[in-house]
């Protein structure tokens, strides 16, 4: 096997290790409202989330356009640098799984693709007016605007519904909830499995085994799908049980308000080729949620903790990313060898920490007090 073609094995293999991971970080997307309501039992809950995730891949393909042709310059990226650049995705990923925190996988790998190629092409290599325009302004953008229509659906919900029986509202809108949320799952197939078809197809642009206009193939779409949709399934409890009960009280009318304003953003701007997070929607849609709601708890140490994780996200992918890819640009294969050595040790660490204070689906539902002393690390007062 030659060079090229053990690089483009290695960087699929890698990508869809992502896209798994990926999978399980933003199940809380969808479920977690669902789930902290009493909707959808837990396990139910997922099993829906990744048969929707999967078919959601095959609705559309303007995202992954976005990544494997305008974010970096397609002419300049090598295999070797976007494995680097997944590398920082993943472990970023697998870092804020174990924490708990619901950050955005998307710019993790956005982040982990500019870092690796900077240091491999150069910063002629990264298209910085697509990286303002298609990641950094809907990231600031959309949470805003999920939150504020939330925020208006949620009060008009219970104010239409304020003479009607209590049981009756909650019944009705857990009902609709199971519709909303499946929405949700829908959409963040479409926006997010989008994001590994558009690196696998970059790598094969990279490889010279695709044109430089070139859409994902088939078999590209159908992978990535069913790789997110397995992850999906497996169920990122800690993440599910921040989003559910670590942000706010949820009331069922809530959750289908953010899952509604949530589902519109998400889908829009997959329509339109942005390649958006779906953590930071979603959870903007939670918050709104409970800023509609009088009375409601909200947590803003909590929403404060994600927000820096949102922050830091990008920049710490890239830094993993072009460090990776410093090592991969000048060891060749022996410093591919290394560096996925080296990750999967860190990973393996990660996995075995957070089996120390597991979360799963008969514990997902304790209230944030409990998580937070049950399951945060030492030194960190964030639910896990």
């Amino acid at each position: 096997m030659d060079h090229i073609t053990f690089l483009v094995a290695v960087v699929i293999v890698t990508a869809l290790a992502f896209d798994f991971t990926n999978g399980f970080h933003d199940t809380a997307n969808a479920m977690a409202t669902s789930i902290a309501t009493g909707a959808l039992r837990p396990r139910t809950a997922v099993l829906i989330s990744g048969v929707l995730n999967v078919g959601g891949a095959f609705l559309s393909t303007e995202v992954a356009k976005t990544i494997s042709g305008g974010i970096v310059d397609d002419t300049l990226v090598t295999p070797g640098m976007i494995f680097a650049g997944l590398v920082g995705a993943i472990l970023w990923n697998l870092a804020t799984w174990l924490l708990g925190l619901p950050s955005s996988s998307s710019h993790a790998l956005f982040g982990g693709l500019i870092g690796a190629v900077w240091v491999g092409a150069g910063e002629h290599g990264v298209h910085f007016d697509k990286v303002v325009e298609k990641v950094l302004l809907p990231a600031v953008a959309s949470p805003l605007i999920a939150g504020v229509a939330a925020l208006i659906a949620t009060y008009l919900a219970y104010r239409i519904t304020s003479r009607a029986r209590e049981k009756t509202v909650t019944k009705g809108f857990r009902l609709g909830q199971i519709a909303s949320a499946s929405l949700v799952s829908l959409a963040h197939g479409t926006n997010d499995a989008q994001k590994t078809m558009g690196v696998i197809t970059l790598t094969l642009i990279s490889a010279g085994a695709l044109g430089h206009d070139a859409g994902p193939p088939l078999w590209v779409i159908a992978s990535a799908g069913l790789a997110i949709g397995l992850g999906t399934y497996l169920g990122g409890w800690r993440i599910i049980r921040t989003m559910g009960k670590g942000l706010t009280d949820i009331q069922s009318p809530q959750g289908f308000a953010a899952e509604a304003a949530s589902t519109t953003v998400i889908l829009t701007s997959a329509h339109l080729g942005f390649a958006l997070s779906t953590t930071q929607v979603c959870s903007g849609g939670i918050l709104g949620a409970g800023l509609g709601r009088r009375l409601a708890e909200v947590r803003w140490g909590t929403a404060g903790r994600m927000v820096v994780a949102w922050l830091v996200t990008l920049p710490a992918a890239a830094l993993v990313g072009g460090l990776s890819a410093s090592v991969v640009t000048h060891g060749g294969n022996f410093g591919i060898v290394v560096i996925a050595l080296l990750a999967l040790a860190v990973a393996t660490f990660i996995v075995v920490m957070s089996r120390r204070n597991p979360v799963h689906a008969s514990n997902v539902n304790a209230t944030h007090e409990v998580s937070v002393r049950s399951t945060a690390p030492a030194g960190v007062g964030t639910a896990a």
